[in-house]
């Protein structure tokens, strides 16, 4: 199966990088609009660390190893991207609407952003865990059928995510450490390595 490079951004660097523009204005809301941005973006450092450290797991999988080790090495990738996101969603959603007349609307529809994505990790893993491992053949057209899944899981999050760069509670988040991308480079990459016993996915996000 030639699916080395199929997948461009797949494991997107979105939810890690939630923003790039500028914060802008200094009235008595836009303070308020950044202390809420820094209460969300501490807590949700650790999150986006932990979908960093899944993406990078990625790669470390001996795409030449037993199918065994691969489907479970990206069936547990794939569950700590899913538990990250949905932990995302919980902290904005305890941290009640944000300042500004949209406040309630931005922060309703990151907990939705955010819970849609941890679903869709979950029926990732469960897509993985359903592999055939006893038939070199059949796991891998089947880990071709996941990698199908994770370009339209990466190309859906992204659409989503960008509605979180929005307006200026998107500026705020975007001047917060903690809602920068965790690893470094210039570019979100993620690719399909096979071999004739296996096949994984790897990714690696950064900021832009």
């Amino acid at each position: 199966m030639k699916a080395k490079k199929k997948l461009l951004a797949a494991l997107s660097g979105g939810a890690v990088v939630l923003l790039t523009v500028s914060a802008c204005g200094g009235d008595d809301t836009a303070k308020k609009q950044d202390d809420w941005a820094k209460g969300v973006c501490d807590q949700a450092q650790v999150q986006l660390g932990r979908i960093n450290t899944a993406n990078t797991s990625f790669g470390q999988v001996d795409s030449g190893g037993k199918p065994q080790d691969v489907k479970s090495a990206d069936s547990a990738a794939f569950q700590s991207i899913s538990a990250a996101y949905t932990a995302l969603a919980g902290i904005f959603g305890k941290a009640g609407a944000a300042p500004g007349d949209d406040g309630a609307k931005f922060q309703k529809n990151a907990v939705t952003v955010f819970t849609q994505q941890a679903t869709q990790y979950t029926a990732l893993k469960k897509q993985v865990d359903g592999l055939d491992t006893s038939d070199q053949a059949k796991f891998a057209v089947g880990l071709g059928g996941v990698s199908t899944s994770l370009q339209k899981t990466a190309a859906n999050g992204q659409t989503s995510l960008d509605t979180l760069r929005q307006g200026d509670m998107g500026k705020a988040l975007a001047q917060q450490a903690g809602c920068r991308g965790v690893s470094g480079g210039s570019t979100t990459s993620s690719s399909t390595t096979s071999s004739s016993t296996g096949t994984s996915a790897s990714a690696t996000p950064t900021a832009s």
